[in-house]
C-alpha cells in the first residue's frame, strides 16, 4: 500500500485483541489456532508467541484476515514481501499460499490475526445481490473482488464488522449465532468491496478523474479544500441531482461526502502541522475549517487528539 502509516491513531476505531489463550492451553507457541465454525464460514483466530520465519499457511476458500495486534511479514506468490500490521487485511483467493514471517512475537505480547474463510458461494450470492440492485454508477455498475487489491487498510465501517465477528462466539443461542455470523458477514463482504473501491478511487484519482466521475470530483475537492465546498456544486459536476449523488457515492465508497470532505481536510492539516513555522488557527483556515473550535473537535474525534498535542508530540519525534 502507498501512503505514510500515522503513529497517532488513537481516536480511530481499534480492532479488539482476542482473549489471550492460557499457557496451559497452548497447542504451539507457533501459530496456536482458535477455530469456530458457523453458517457459511469458519472463524479462525491465530495467535503467535514466539519468533520464526517461512510459516506456511493456505485456506482452501477464499479468506479475509486481519490483523489484531503484533506484526507480519507476508510473503504472497510474486508481490514484494511486506509488513502486515493493525489496521490492515489481506484477502486472498482460495488456495491461496501465504508464508509468514513473527520478527516481534513472544508470550508477552503475541501476535494475534483473524482469518475468516469465507464459502465461495456465500461471496457469489452477495456480489450478485448488490449488482441486482445497487449498481454501481461507474465500472460498467458491476460490483466484483478485485484480486489485485489484497493488501488494504481497514476502513472504521469494516473494523466494526470484524469487531462484531470476533464477539459472536461469546453468543450462547447456537440459532441465533449462526444467524448473526451469517448477517455480519455479509455486511463485511460489502464493506470490503466499499473500502476496495475508495482504494481505488483515492490513490488513483488522476489517472481515474478523466474517466471516473467519483474520482472527478474527489481530484476538485483535494484541489479546492481551503474553498467552501458546496454538495450541490459537487453533484453539478458528476451530473447528477443531489440526492442521487449523495446515496451513490456513500453506498460505492462507503461514506458520505460531506464526511469525505471532513477525512481530506484533516489529512491536509496533518502534513502541514509538521512544518513548525505554521500555527494551529493558520491550518485550521488553510484546510477550510472556518471554525478553530469546531476543527479542534474534528481533528480530535478523528485522530484522538488536538491539533496543538500533535503538533506537539510530531515535532519532538521528527
Amino acid at each position: 500500500m502507498n501512503g505514510i502509516k500515522s503513529n497517532f491513531n488513537v481516536g480511530k476505531t481499534q480492532l479488539l485483541p482476542f482473549a489471550l489463550t492460557p499457557e496451559r492451553d497452548l497447542k504451539t507457541l507457533v501459530e496456536n489456532r482458535t477455530v469456530y465454525n458457523f453458517k457459511n464460514c469458519e472463524l479462525n483466530i491465530f495467535e503467535t508467541n514466539q519468533s520464526a520465519e517461512k510459516v506456511y499457511l493456505k485456506f482452501q476458500s477464499p479468506v479475509f484476515t486481519t490483523m489484531l495486534q503484533g506484526k507480519k511479514v507476508m510473503h504472497l506468490s510474486d508481490a514484494i514481501p511486506f509488513d502486515y500490521l493493525p489496521g490492515e487485511s489481506v484477502v486472498l483467493p482460495e488456495g491461496a499460499q501465504m508464508v509468514i514471517d513473527f520478527p516481534l512475537a513472544s508470550f508477552n505480547t503475541p501476535t494475534q490475526c483473524v482469518a475468516l474463510e469465507i464459502d465461495k458461494k456465500k461471496i457469489q450470492d452477495t456480489i450478485a445481490r448488490l449488482n441486482e440492485h445497487y449498481q454501481r454508477i461507474e465500472d460498467n455498475g458491476d460490483w466484483r473482488m478485485d484480486q489485485n487489491q489484497f493488501h488494504i487498510h481497514n476502513s472504521d465501517e469494516l473494523t466494526n464488522a470484524v469487531n462484531r465477528l470476533i464477539s459472536i462466539p461469546i453468543e450462547t443461542n447456537h440459532f441465533i449465532k449462526d444467524e448473526l455470523a451469517d448477517i455480519t458477514v455479509q455486511e463485511l463482504l460489502i464493506r470490503l468491496l466499499q473500502t476496495q473501491a475508495y482504494t481505488l478511487l483515492t490513490e488513483n484519482t488522476e489517472y481515474l478523474q478523466s474517466s471516473n466521475r467519483f474520482a472527478f470530483v474527489i481530484q476538485y475537492i483535494r484541489i479546492n479544500l481551503a474553498e467552501n465546498l458546496c454538495i450541490r456544486k459537487l453533484a453539478t459536476m458528476a451530473c447528477m441531482s443531489e440526492p442521487h449523488f449523495f446515496r451513490s457515492f456513500k453506498r460505492e465508497l462507503g461514506i458520505s461526502p460531506a464526511d469525505f470532505i471532513i477525512r481530506e481536510r484533516i489529512k491536509c492539516a496533518k502534513k502541514l502541522l509538521l512544518e513548525p513555522s505554521i500555527s494551529v488557527s493558520d491550518v485550521c483556515y488553510r484546510c477550510g475549517f472556518n471554525n478553530l473550535a469546531y476543527f479542534t473537535l474534528r481533528f480530535k474525534k478523528a485522530e484522538g487528539m488536538t491539533p496543538s498535542l500533535f503538533k506537539r508530540v510530531t515535532g519532538t519525534n521528527m
